[in-house]
């Protein structure tokens, strides 16, 4: 991806796009994704960075949701073990099979989880990652080291897709990129155009970088913003309903040996009835989530003091390492864009985890609601709408055979993996130059390599683009991703060719944003 020769695409203010999205998570790249495996001309515009929001702060699952069939929602469940088993085909460099075991401490427990856990194992039929099936106290103390033993009676055991979910992210924005879309960071809407008829015919768009404004026609316009579409909406119609109801999730980053092995935790059923995750990921334990009721939708939030001990509490019952504060590595929020039920709700778990299609009488379509397992379908149930709102005709979708960048069977090993096969060309980067193969932090294996590699290739122009998104460091360690900073922000200024003063304010900007992963002592 050329951010440069993008923007370039933008000048001729004549050009009509078939399609332009606002949005750059998870909802506006799966819509991206499946227009451009229509034919379709499609032009994406997200004002930070790719899945800069919502989309790079999951729990790192691709999932059916044990959860929802045990709230009966068969119909999302089978649809999300569909895409889960897609997504495990296209991107096996992003994804995985992961082995999750449910501890159990009484019989009755084992039998109503793997009664459900059955149906689960069949409703994924063809596309099941391994059947379910009870172990002994002695093999689940095996796998999973750091259980509490006291009471143990053994445990589930079944299986998930994990992912990465910020690269994830990165690797269909350059499917799209590559297949002819025009796909933009740090390009804010500040406007919709219309026709004499009300209708949308195209937006006005901000280079937040260069300065620079945009006038772009299209003949659809999708609102995929996630937590943000009200604001979309309101752009469209200062009147409009609000349609979304944020519910904040944190998760907790703590050292892998508190939970040991290779094995995922699930604790079914929390104090309030919630389901809470201890997920091995980068060499981490990646532990959550929460599900709080906020009001208002912000870029970067932050985990509230009583979510922190929620999860600190629930997780110390369960393991015979306590965690405490000190332990946490880093702290990080995000927020779910939930589909706000007419009638309002108070129970977030009550409100469904279904995405839904809006088209407002401009013709301006709106994706809210959905879950990142679901985003390729998100993405065709909103392009199925391009006949209705442009009057033309449509190709099928063929977006669910899409290999996603830097595919490959042979998969590199470590942390390489999530780079596919692009891998040895960051590693032949230095090869060619020496200095490139330092260490970022002592504590990560990613190199100096990778910096330049997401500067040249992957459209990163923030040092919080390479430390939190490109390379992991920001939400599995905060403190090294801020010892790491001053290192990174000067190679960045010298392949991005910046001043002293764009490197201080960078540092600054990244200071601040950092500091928000660290737990603040109690």
């Amino acid at each position: 991806m050329d951010r440069n020769e993008n923007l370039k695409q933008l000048e001729d203010s004549e050009k009509v796009w078939d399609v332009a999205v606002i949005g750059g998570g998870a909802s506006g790249l799966g819509v991206a994704l499946d227009a451009v495996s229509r034919g379709l001309s499609v032009a994406l515009f997200e004002k930070a960075d790719f899945a800069k929001g919502t989309s790079s702060r999951s729990t790192k699952l691709l999932h059916g949701g044990v959860r929802y069939l045990a709230q009966g929602d068969v119909f999302l469940v089978l649809e999300a073990l569909r895409e889960r088993g897609r997504l495990l085909k296209n991107a096996p460099h992003l994804t995985g099979n992961q082995a999750f075991i449910i501890p159990v401490y009484t019989l009755w427990d084992r039998v109503q989880f793997s009664a459900g856990l059955k149906m689960y194992d069949y409703m994924a039929a063809n596309l099941s990652l391994g059947p379910s099936r009870h172990i002994s106290k002695e093999e689940t103390l095996k796998r999973m080291p750091g259980i509490e033993p006291n009471g143990l009676f053994g445990g589930i055991v079944y299986h998930d897709g994990q992912f990465d979910d910020a690269r994830l992210a990165l690797s269909i924005a350059q499917t799209a990129d590559h297949a002819g879309g025009c796909i933009l960071n740090y390009t804010k809407v500040t406007a919709l155009q219309k026709d004499k008829a009300g209708k949308i015919s195209g937006l006005v768009v901000h280079d937040l970088l260069s300065q620079n404004t945009h006038q772009v026609k299209a003949r659809m316009v999708v609102n995929a913003t996630g937590v943000f579409a009200d604001k979309i909406l309101q752009m469209d119609d200062p009147e409009a309903p609000k349609t979304i109801q944020p519910s904040q999730g944190i998760h907790l980053v703590l050292d892998k040996e508190f939970l040991g092995g290779k094995d995922a935790l699930m604790i079914p059923k929390t104090k309030d009835g919630r389901v809470l995750f201890a997920v091995p990921w980068h060499g981490k334990l990646v532990v959550g989530t929460t599900d709080t009721l906020r009001e208002k939708a912000k870029l970067e939030p932050e985990a509230l003091q009583k979510e922190i001990d929620f999860v600190l509490e629930t997780a110390a019952g369960y393991l015979t390492r306590k965690p405490t504060r000190a332990d946490v590595k880093a702290v990080f929020a995000g927020l779910r864009p939930l589909a706000r039920p007419k009638e309002g709700s108070t129970k977030t778990k009550e409100i469904s985890r279904s995405h839904k299609v809006i088209v407002s009488d401009s013709g301006l379509v709106s994706l809210t609601g959905g879950k990142w397992t679901t985003f390729r379908k998100m993405g065709e149930d909103t392009i199925d709408y391009y006949p209705k709102v442009t009057g033309q005709k449509l190709s099928p979708s063929t977006s669910k055979d899409i290999l996603l960048h830097g595919f490959t069977k042979a998969i590199p090993e470590g942390h390489w993996s999530v780079y596919g096969s692009n891998a040895k060309l960051i590693q032949d980067l230095a090869k060619a130059d020496s200095s490139l193969s330092e260490k970022i932090h002592p504590d990560f294996p990613h190199i100096l390599a990778e910096v330049v590699w997401a500067i040249r290739h992957e459209m990163a122009v923030k040092i919080e683009d390479v430390l939190s998104r490109r390379i992991r460091m920001l939400i599995l360690d905060a403190q090294a991703a801020l010892d790491s900073a001053p290192k990174v922000a000067q190679l960045m200024a010298k392949e991005l060719e910046k001043d002293q003063v764009w490197l201080e304010k960078e540092l600054a900007d990244f200071q601040l944003t950092g500091k928000k992963y660290l737990i603040k002592p109690s």
